[in-house]
């Protein structure tokens, strides 16, 4: 006889695969029309440890990403406003990004770490190097997000104004691709600092990370929302 009961999706954070292979869900959906009801430009979404913040934000990028599985969504909460899935399902370009693995022992080792955690979204852009509604400079800005070291290396080399600017750069450069503004998405965002703080280069990485911060967010046109989920 087979069984009714749904799979648990332990250690399973992807909304996608978590609504495909027909995990059990708990339906948080909802959260997006109070997101967008109570909009503001910066989101900071605290919770404890294991609530669930990253199938949160996965969940997010399913709803509101470019070229979004709208039937992922049937049944749910959120599917039931007609009007706001017509205004803002599959709307946006969306960049998501996690912060968990930049957490190296000492600086170099975490700023390679945090070059790799952009570089590595920035290749899902890979289409904005022959994007006809780009610059050839600005083309040229996006092949500095996706540069890698030498012959037998794989880690991406920016320099520090390059990886300050790196997110603002995304976020302008896939606007104009698209006409359509950003939403940004950074998980474990205190991840770094964290590590930083543990391991005794908190000073260097706090400059790093605050000129990161200022250049995507002072007056920067292209972002539509930018949402930061935190223990």
């Amino acid at each position: 006889m087979e069984s009714v009961f749904q799979k648990l999706p332990i250690g399973i954070e992807g909304f996608e695969k978590v609504r495909a292979e027909n995990f059990y869900y708990v339906d948080k959906t909802e959260f997006i029309k109070e997101l967008l009801e109570n909009w503001g430009e910066v989101n900071l979404f605290t919770r404890p440890r294991r609530f669930g913040k990253s199938l949160l934000m996965s969940m997010l990028k399913s709803f509101f990403g470019i070229g979004c599985r709208k039937e992922l969504f049937d049944g749910l909460m959120i599917a039931e406003d007609k009007d706001l899935c017509e205004r803002y399902m599959g709307k946006f370009p969306v960049i998501s990004i996690s912060l968990k693995g930049v957490n190296g022992d000492n600086y170099s080792t975490a700023r390679e770490m945090l070059c790799s955690a952009i570089g590595t979204e920035a290749m899902q852009f890979q289409f904005l190097l022959e994007s006809k509604n780009l610059s050839e400079r600005e083309r040229q800005q996006f092949a500095q997000l996706v540069s890698i070291g030498g012959v037998n290396e794989a880690a991406f080399v920016m320099s520090d104004s390059v990886l300050k600017r790196s997110l603002k750069t995304l976020t302008m450069l896939l606007e104009k691709h698209y006409g359509k503004k950003v939403i940004l998405l950074l998980d474990e965002y205190d991840v770094p600092l964290a590590k930083a703080n543990e391991h005794g280069y908190y000073d260097q990485m706090i400059m790093l990370v605050r000129g990161l911060f200022e250049q995507v967010l002072k007056k920067n046109d292209s972002l539509f929302l930018l949402y930061l989920p935190a223990a």
